[in-house]
């Protein structure tokens, strides 16, 4: 079509959730013209402040484009400075997550330069879009505090214009997963389900020590602790395989899309200890799917788990933590809810708002 627009899609770190959203994204508005380039998920400090250069000289970039779709991992300001053809490129930048929330894991080299990249980013962006109202909120509140740290000649309404020209526009849910169940969730005996990424800020650690409360207390469960997994792995995932192997359902990551989406359809609870969530698709991909979810109250959970199944967040004592989620679980499973599924985080529903967003922007 003549009038189709033609949009550039960047990802600079092209992780799964980032990857999945990219591709779901040009599957479900075919009526634009869709170019991707793309950076494998590695050498994270490189990719955040190098992906300019790594595209440099690249053919595409100096094609004219309607609009510019980039990552939070694009570094959106050097890439407009490098390519002058692009500088006035409407551009639209999601934020998958912000560096100014991103927990350390101790094992990094502190920089203030992943933070200012998302800045900077954002800054040059027409329209910054984030996945959840936590990640728009301690982004904002992050930059804030940041260029207050700031000694001079910083103008001070900066982070007032970037929140003018922020929404929330959460990662969809593909339909496919809200199912009806053909069995009842089994609240005597429940199959929790831990399925995130096997990294500290998931709260490994926080989940052994709600399994071993739960054990203390005799309660009966099922387990099945799967996702994404690295090379080193927090040591609490061999002490929960070895003190819980006699209950454990499913262990690891799964291979088959089938098997996991299975897997959803059959858990009764989803469960959450993480210190860092941006928006969470594997809580709400188990919630559409029928689970029960049980998470903690921070993060972006409480804008979409239902309070009762929020347990208190104590950061900072995670013994307390793990009693609290303990009396959360044995809660919801003497009250028995209903699932309660995330209708408005369906893809078939957000289609309409990512399109009108692009509209907007692309003028």
């Amino acid at each position: 079509m003549a009038d189709q627009k033609r949009i550039l899609l960047l990802s600079g770190y092209d992780a799964g959730s980032h990857r999945r959203w990219r591709e779901q994204l040009v599957a479900a508005l075919p009526e634009f013209q869709w170019q991707t380039l793309a950076l494998p998920p590695r050498f994270f400090r490189w990719r955040i402040r190098g992906n300019p250069l790594s595209w440099l000289g690249d053919p595409v970039l100096q094609e004219p484009w309607d609009l510019i779709v980039a990552t939070s991992m694009v570094d959106l300001a050097t890439l407009k400075g490098l390519n002058p053809n692009l500088a006035r490129t409407p551009a639209l930048l999601y934020m998958h997550e912000n560096q100014f929330a991103y927990p350390d894991s101790g094992r990094q080299h502190s920089s203030a330069e992943p933070a200012m990249v998302n800045l900077y980013s954002a800054l040059a962006a027409d329209r910054v879009l984030f996945n959840s109202a936590w990640n728009r909120d301690s982004f904002l509140d992050g930059a804030y505090r940041f260029i207050d740290r700031m000694p001079d000649r910083l103008p001070p309404d900066m982070t007032h214009g970037i929140r003018e020209k922020s929404h929330v526009l959460p990662v969809p849910i593909e339909d496919r997963l809200y199912v009806s169940r053909s069995q009842p969730l089994d609240l005597t005996h429940p199959h929790l389900l831990w399925n995130h990424r096997w990294e500290y800020d998931k709260g490994p650690e926080r989940l052994l020590a709600l399994l071993r409360e739960l054990k203390r207390r005799q309660q009966s469960f099922r387990l099945s602790v799967v996702g994404e997994q690295f090379r080193r792995q927090p040591p609490a995932f061999g002490q929960i395989r070895e003190e819980l192997g006699q209950q454990i359902v499913c262990w690891g990551f799964q291979d088959s899309r089938e098997d996991y989406d299975r897997l959803l359809a059959t858990a009764d609870v989803v469960i959450s200890t993480a210190t860092h969530d941006f928006q969470g698709l594997a809580m709400l991909e188990a919630m559409a799917s029928g689970c029960l979810p049980l998470a903690p109250r921070r993060l972006a959970y409480p804008e979409y788990v239902p309070a009762a199944q929020c347990y208190a967040s104590l950061v900072e004592d995670a013994a307390a933590e793990a009693a609290a989620a303990a009396d959360g679980l044995q809660t919801l499973l003497h009250q028995r809810p209903a699932p309660v599924a995330p209708d408005a985080w369906r893809l078939s529903r957000l289609v309409a708002d990512y399109r009108r967003h692009i509209l907007e922007v692309a003028g």
